[in-house]
């Protein structure tokens, strides 16, 4: 009878093993594509180290988010790794694709310039079917509109959240009268339209506009000559909108009155901060700079965040498919931790995270937005950014 009761219990724990034994891991690849030739990342730019411009590749900021998340993982039966693509320049995209089909990638980082990033966008599904494709760098509000696309998501701050961030921030003040100096590059162009938007839906007025030029012609010195920019009465604050960075960086301590600069340069709305201290971040700041060598910016952040998306969609369902992922993720199932102490999911209309934005110079965070009344809002978070209601990208489902 012992023997028996022994024979029971031996087939019994068997039967518990044999399914664990069984089930091996998911394997799962998250892809980072960039390119060598990315002006972004040129030697010269990255020690001009301009304000909110990136400093490094998302590279270390996903496999930070495959480090972090590795436990938890491992309990779920996921396997997950990162594969690094650099292509020479962008014509390379069309056998980037086909390599990432052949190895059955349908995670990607796109830390690429706007261009190759929309070829991206518009060729993936065509190759690999299903994919999910995160824009960790990229502001444009462009993305979120007219190029949007069911499978990109933005853990990226966007042009109007970052405006709306300094705006509620100026509104909390009651300085309302701003001077705004206007870059001429074509990119400054959407970066006004979305300060414009802002001023309208925080009640702040534009007193005077004024363009700049960084031109090395004798008649044009005076557009790049802040004092004489500044030079009228009138104002609360110079917001500065460029796009590039190189004339905003001048700009604090250069206006002829004593007024607070805002915008790209001064108090500047970012992802993140290498100074950001409150839940958790000092910790995470203390692990990104020990991994990649450099303090973590906002872009550094927002590669992060994507790899610590996918690991929480394939956490929350380890054999669901990258279709049902982005379903999940798009219809706020899927809630992540960003160190910014609320619980961040994506937009349905746009993709885009909702997140606070922080509100820093080159020393501090001064606020993180949204703030005063803003926070008394049903969503506080769609405060910043396009809301669906004057979104022109539509939800999945439609």
């Amino acid at each position: 009878m012992k023997k028996t009761l022994n024979l029971v219990a031996t087939c019994a724990l068997l039967a518990c093993c044999l399914p664990l034994q069984a089930a091996a891991a998911r394997k799962v690849t998250l892809a980072v594509i960039s390119l060598a030739d990315d002006a972004r990342y040129a030697k010269r730019r990255l020690e001009l180290a301009y304000p909110n411009q990136p400093q490094g590749r998302a590279l270390q900021g996903v496999e930070l988010a495959v480090q972090d998340t590795a436990l938890e993982l491992q309990d779920a039966g996921v396997e997950l790794s990162v594969r690094d693509l650099v292509l020479a320049n962008a014509a390379d995209l069309p056998q980037a694709l086909q390599e990432l089909k052949a190895a059955q990638v349908g995670h990607i980082v796109a830390d690429l310039p706007e261009a190759p990033l929309r070829d991206l966008v518009r060729s993936a599904p065509a190759v690999l079917g299903d994919a999910m494709i995160f824009n960790t760098g990229l502001p444009e509000d462009s993305l979120r509109a007219e190029g949007c696309a069911p499978q990109l998501l933005h853990t990226f701050p966007s042009q109007q959240m970052e405006a709306d961030a300094l705006a509620q921030f100026l509104a909390s003040r009651q300085w309302r009268k701003l001077l705004l100096l206007q870059g001429t590059q074509p990119a400054d162009a959407p970066l006004a339209a979305a300060w414009t938007r802002a001023l309208a839906r925080h009640g702040l007025e534009a007193v005077q506009t004024r363009d700049f030029k960084l031109s090395g012609e004798a008649n044009e010195r005076d557009l790049a000559n802040v004092r004489k920019l500044t030079s009228e009465p009138g104002y609360d604050v110079v917001a500065v909108l460029d796009s590039d960075g190189e004339f905003a960086r001048g700009v604090p301590y250069a206006t002829q009155w004593p007024r607070p600069v805002v915008g790209a340069a001064g108090l500047v709305a970012q992802a993140w901060h290498p100074q950001w201290q409150r839940y958790g971040g000092m910790q995470l700041n203390r692990r990104f700079r020990k991994l990649a060598q450099r303090p973590m910016q906002g872009q550094d952040w927002a590669a992060w965040m994507a790899g610590k998306t996918v690991a929480a969609v394939l956490v929350d369902a380890p054999r669901s498919s990258v279709a049902q992922q982005l379903k999940q993720l798009r219809s706020g199932a899927v809630a992540l931790d960003g160190f910014k102490g609320q619980r961040l999911t994506f937009r349905p209309w746009d993709g885009q995270l909702r997140q606070p934005v922080l509100l820093s110079h080159g020393d501090a965070v001064a606020a993180m937005a949204p703030l005063g009344e803003w926070l008394r809002a049903g969503e506080a978070l769609d405060t910043l950014g396009m809301d669906a209601s004057h979104s022109a990208c539509r939800p999945l489902s439609d």
